[in-house]
């Protein structure tokens, strides 16, 4: 399966949360989508039916596909202390969502276009690979020829949300990983421990 490229409202609608942002159009319509969307009786969703769900919602969030799911699965499994919460660090350390959380890009999706479009330059060299795994320390920055785009110019105009375990520079736009945040730290409503229980069976 490729990865979605359909309206994000409807997908919002379908878990009941706008888990790629704020969204006008889902606070209009914030019941599920289709034809029936307001009326129809919703069955009882099954166990695995809830953990399926959870899953669903981490990768549409973080915009990744099945395969790539799996193999961060496994590597949190492999670290110490709890699955859940490490494949919440890793996914939260992947290159196009620390460019996202710095305010680089709007989306998650626009991020990714703007490393795969050599735009985005880790400790100074170029990356184009969304899914690199950024380590602490580590500083992301916007490439110098790349620094008046206009949807760059825009995000940050916007001023993003500032966290914890991510330093700024609007003078460089450059931006330093600090370290690994705390699950606690982490806004979006995710109960990992459905993934773990479905990855468990």
């Amino acid at each position: 399966m490729a990865r979605y490229t359909g309206p994000s409202t409807k997908i919002a609608r379908k878990f009941g949360e706008p888990i790629f942002g704020a969204d006008k159009s889902y606070e209009k319509k914030n019941y599920p989508p289709g034809q029936h969307g307001l009326t129809r009786k919703r069955k009882k969703i099954s166990e695995y039916g809830v953990q399926l769900k959870e899953k669903q919602k981490v990768k549409y969030t973080y915009g990744i596909l099945e395969r790539q799911f799996r193999n961060i699965y496994e590597k949190a499994s492999k670290m110490k202390g709890r699955k859940g919460e490490n494949l919440i660090l890793l996914l939260e350390s992947r290159l196009d969502n620390l460019v996202y959380r710095m305010g680089i890009a709007p989306s998650r999706a626009a991020a990714r276009q703007l490393v795969t479009h050599c735009h985005i330059v880790v400790n100074g060299e170029i990356c184009n690979i969304p899914s690199s795994i950024v380590k602490p320390g580590d500083i992301i920055g916007v490439r110098e020829r790349s620094k008046s785009l206009e949807v760059i110019q825009d995000s940050l105009s916007r001023g993003a949300a500032r966290y914890s375990w991510l330093e700024w520079d609007g003078t460089r736009l450059a931006g330093k990983f600090l370290n690994m945040p705390d699950r606690s730290e982490v806004p979006e409503t995710i109960n990992e421990q459905l993934i773990v229980e479905l990855y468990s069976k």
